[in-house]
């Protein structure tokens, strides 16, 4: 079984192996540890297949424990039908999330265009005055 380490799944999935230990101490992810005093992780396919996981999960907006409550699900060999629904529940959430926010930006970026209308009218309107005295 191929192993990997710290420096190759950084390398990768271009992240940092600060964020590798990170999701580790967050308990996304589980190496073995080899060499003098155990200071060697060595990452599993398991390992890996985590970290995929976990970056698409970041992707997608998902906070860490909702990403391990997944990821954790995917292991057991449960009812895969309870974990689908679970995650279209977590997809659906963000979505609803997602739409709000995307509906407060239009608001607000509406607000944005009203303002700068306006100062340019309020512009235009002190320029007129010194155009015409020439």
């Amino acid at each position: 079984m191929p192993t990997y380490t710290i420096t190759e799944l950084a390398r990768e999935f271009d992240i940092t192996a600060r964020a590798i230990r990170f999701y580790e101490d967050q308990g996304l992810l589980s190496p073995s540890r080899e060499g003098a005093g155990g200071r060697n992780r060595v990452y599993t396919p398991r390992d890996r297949t985590r970290l995929k996981l976990t970056l698409r999960g970041k992707r997608l907006g998902l906070s860490l424990s909702e990403i391990k409550s997944l990821v954790d699900m995917y292991e057991s060999p449960k009812d895969t039908s309870a974990q689908m629904h679970r995650f279209l529940g977590v997809l659906q959430q963000h979505r609803d999330m997602l739409e709000q926010q995307r509906e407060d930006i239009d608001m607000t970026l509406a607000e944005i265009t009203a303002h700068e209308e306006d100062c340019k009218r309020m512009l235009a309107a002190i320029a007129e005055p010194e155009n015409t005295s020439t």
